[in-house]
C-alpha cells in the first residue's frame, strides 16, 4: 500500500517539483508491458495480477537522440534565451549537449565548424500550447481526438493516447518554425480536460519515441465560456460560471478525500488530481478574463495546488501584479482577440504590460499555423509594446518562446537556453529571428541536425504525406 498523503483545505499550494536532470545517454527501452504479475508464494495458490502503478511509469519514454557530430557555430549573433546576447559569438555542441557559449576566444579544435557570420543562433523554440497529433492535419472528424467532451471533468484521460506521430504539423513546425519541443494539451471543452504530454519534435513511430524524457506531466483545466457552453447546451451542469467553480471545487474535495483514504482502490482520474496536489503534475489553465483568473488562484489556495500558467489569458495585463505575486505565467497570443465575448477585451500590448509588471510571459500558438512562426508572433507583441513606449530588448523577447516556456513546462533545467550541460536544442537562423523575412536554416535537437534548408536529406516529411501534392510544404 502506498504511503498515506494528507491534504487540508486552505493550506497553501505546494511548490512545483522540477523534472530531474536528463542523464547523459539513453538506452532503448524494451517492449512495454501492459501489466505485471506476481507469482504466488505457494504453487497451489492461483497467481494474482496487478496493473503497473503510476510509480512504475506506464507509457514510459523510449526517446533516443539521433546521432550527431561535434559542431561549432562561429561568428553569429547569439541570443542565449536567458536574456543574454553576444555579437560574433561561438556556440559549441558535443555529445548532445551545449559545451560552451562565448566569443571568438573559444577553441574549435575537434569540431565541425559552421561559419555563421551575419546569422543568428537561438535555443530551440518551445511551444507550451499545441494540439498537434491530437488535432492533426488533415482536420477531419476521424482525427478529432483532443476533447473527451462526454463529461465536464475527465482528469483520467491522457493527451498522449491520442497523439498521431505522423501528423504533418510536426515536421512543418520544425522546418518553418524551429520548434524543438512542444506540449500537447487536451482541448478546452472540459473543466478538467486531462493530462498533457511534452514531446521532442523528432520523427518517431510511436508517441513514446517522441516523449520528452523526465518532463513532468501537465494538467489541462478550463474556465469560462467553453465548459458552460458545451454542457449547458446539453441541459447539465455547468451552465454558468458559478457552476464551473462549484463543480471544480466538488471534484477537488473528492480528490482530497481519496488521497487521505488508506483503503482506496485505484481511480485513474483521482490519481492525476493527487499528482497535482503533490506538485508533480503542473496545472495549465485555459482562462481569458482577469476576474476569473483571480478567482482560480483563490480556488487553488483553498484546495492546495498551484496554477503554473494561464493559457490565452487575453486580460492578463489587468492583473500583472497578482500573477507576479503568485508566480503564475501567462501563455498568450500576440494579437488574437474579439472572436468571442470573453476575448473581447484583449489588447495587442498584453505581453508588454505583463513584462513591465515583472510577470512571466510566454507566447504560445494553439494553432497548427502559428506554431510555424512563433518568432514572428513574439516580434508582433514586442512591436506593440514599443509603440506604447515599453522598451523590450530582442534578447528578452527571445525568452518568451524559449526559456520562459521551458520554465512553465518544468523542463528548464534541461532545455530552453544555451547553457553548458543543457540539451543541444539549437536553431541557426538565416537572419534576425524577430524579422518576418527570416527563417530557420538549420535545427539541432540534442546535438543532432534534424533540419537543413540546403540539405534535401535533412528535410523531414511525414509518412502520411509521402507521394502526395504539397509533400513537406517547406515555406
Amino acid at each position: 500500500m502506498r504511503k498515506r498523503r494528507t491534504f487540508e483545505p486552505q493550506a497553501g499550494g505546494p511548490g512545483l517539483t522540477l523534472a530531474g536532470i536528463l542523464t547523459a545517454s539513453f538506452a532503448l527501452a524494451a517492449c512495454t508491458t501492459t501489466g505485471t504479475s506476481a507469482s504466488a508464494s505457494d504453487e497451489d495458490e492461483a497467481p494474482r495480477y496487478a496493473a503497473m502503478t503510476e510509480d512504475e511509469g506506464p507509457f514510459a519514454s523510449t526517446y533516443r537522440a539521433y546521432p550527431g557530430v561535434a559542431t561549432a557555430l562561429v561568428g553569429a549573433t547569439v541570443y542565449d534565451g536567458a536574456g543574454g546576447m553576444i555579437e560574433g559569438g561561438t556556440v559549441l555542441l558535443r555529445d548532445g549537449q551545449i559545451v560552451a557559449v562565448g566569443g571568438s576566444e573559444l577553441a574549435t579544435d575537434g569540431y565541425q565548424v559552421i561559419d555563421a557570420a551575419g546569422k543568428y543562433v537561438t535555443p530551440g523554440i518551445i511551444d507550451i500550447h499545441s494540439h498537434l497529433g491530437d488535432y492533426p492535419s488533415p482536420g477531419v472528424d476521424a482525427h478529432a481526438d483532443g476533447n473527451e467532451a462526454t463529461s465536464p471533468t475527465t482528469p483520467e484521460v491522457w493527451a498522449e493516447h491520442s497523439v498521431w506521430p505522423q501528423d504533418p504539423g510536426f515536421s512543418r513546425a520544425l522546418a518553418n518554425g524551429g520548434v524543438t519541443a512542444l506540449q500537447i494539451l487536451p482541448g478546452s471543452a472540459n473543466l478538467m480536460g486531462g493530462r498533457s504530454v511534452t514531446l521532442k519534435n523528432v520523427p518517431a513511430r510511436t508517441v513514446q519515441g517522441m516523449k520528452f524524457p523526465d518532463a513532468p506531466y501537465g494538467f489541462k483545466m478550463a474556465c469560462g465560456e467553453n465548459p458552460k457552453r458545451v454542457y449547458g447546451n446539453r441541459g447539465r451542469m455547468p451552465s454558468t460560471r458559478m457552476g464551473n467553480f462549484a463543480l471544480n471545487r466538488k471534484t477537488w474535495m473528492e480528490a482530497i478525500d481519496y488521497a487521505n483514504d488508506e483503503d482506496r482502490g485505484r481511480d485513474l482520474g483521482k490519481e492525476t488530481l493527487v499528482g497535482v496536489l503533490d506538485g508533480e503534475i503542473l496545472v495549465h489553465n485555459h482562462c481569458y478574463r482577469a476576474d476569473e483568473m483571480a478567482l482560480v488562484m483563490d480556488m487553488a489556495k483553498e484546495i492546495g495546488y498551484r496554477v503554473t500558467a494561464f493559457h490565452h489569458a487575453v486580460e492578463a495585463y489587468k492583473i500583472g501584479d497578482l500573477l507576479r505575486e503568485n508566480g503564475v505565467c501567462s501563455a498568450i497570443w500576440a494579437d488574437w482577440y474579439g472572436f468571442k465575448m470573453e476575448a473581447y477585451d484583449g489588447i495587442l500590448e498584453n505581453a508588454a504590460l505583463l513584462q513591465q509588471a515583472g510577470a512571466c510571459v510566454v507566447i504560445h500558438s494553439d494553432s497548427q499555423d502559428d506554431i510555424q512562426r512563433l518568432n514572428q508572433e513574439a516580434a508582433k507583441a514586442q512591436a506593440a509594446g514599443r509603440r506604447m513606449g515599453i522598451d523590450l530588448p530582442d534578447e528578452q523577447v527571445i525568452g518568451w518562446i524559449t526559456l520562459n516556456a521551458a520554465r512553465a513546462m518544468g523542463i528548464d533545467e534541461m532545455t530552453g537556453s544555451l547553457e553548458p550541460g543543457k540539451m543541444a536544442d539549437v536553431v541557426l537562423w538565416n537572419g534576425d529571428p524577430l524579422s518576418v523575412y527570416s527563417r530557420p536554416e538549420r535545427v539541432w535537437i540534442d546535438g543532432a541536425l534534424m533540419y537543413g534548408a540546403n540539405d534535401p536529406r535533412r528535410r523531414p516529411v511525414s509518412d502520411f504525406e509521402l507521394g502526395q501534392p504539397g509533400e513537406g510544404d517547406m515555406k
